[in-house]
């Protein structure tokens, strides 16, 4: 089964979690056992799973990631958002998830993030269920 999900992000950078949606793609998907792929086709986001309970994990990823790579640099990107390009390849384009008795095996505070370098904008999350 594949899902394509919209989103539209609000702010420059943002995560945003999509756990219960992808939770809702694979009880609709009628998948007892198998896999969840995760993947996003832009360039300038990324996709992660951290915990989801303390929002001040979040902003530290964020914070973090600011200091890894500035917005004020010798970039060579002509469009001004080599930030964001750089920031999405550190955290990747997706994620697999085990699907076991029908809902996604994720850690006690885990959760599926999102995660917006280049916003606002109109996003897609494809998910494919095995």
């Amino acid at each position: 089964m594949f899902t394509e999900i919209q989103l539209q992000t609000k702010k420059p950078e943002e995560f945003i979690s999509i756990t219960r949606i992808i939770r809702d793609a694979v009880k609709n998907s009628g998948t007892k056992e198998g896999i969840a792929i995760i993947q996003i086709p832009h360039t300038t986001a990324g996709i992660t799973i951290n915990e989801s309970a303390d929002p001040d994990v979040v902003k530290d990823i964020t914070r973090m990631l600011n200091v890894i790579v500035p917005d004020r640099f010798n970039y060579l990107h002509q469009e001004g958002n080599s930030p964001a390009h750089i920031k999405a390849s550190l955290l990747g384009f997706s994620a697999l998830v085990i699907i076991k008795e029908g809902d996604l095996m994720l850690g006690t505070w885990q959760g599926v993030f999102f995660c917006e370098f280049d916003g606002p904008r109109s996003r897609k999350i494809w998910v494919k269920i095995i």
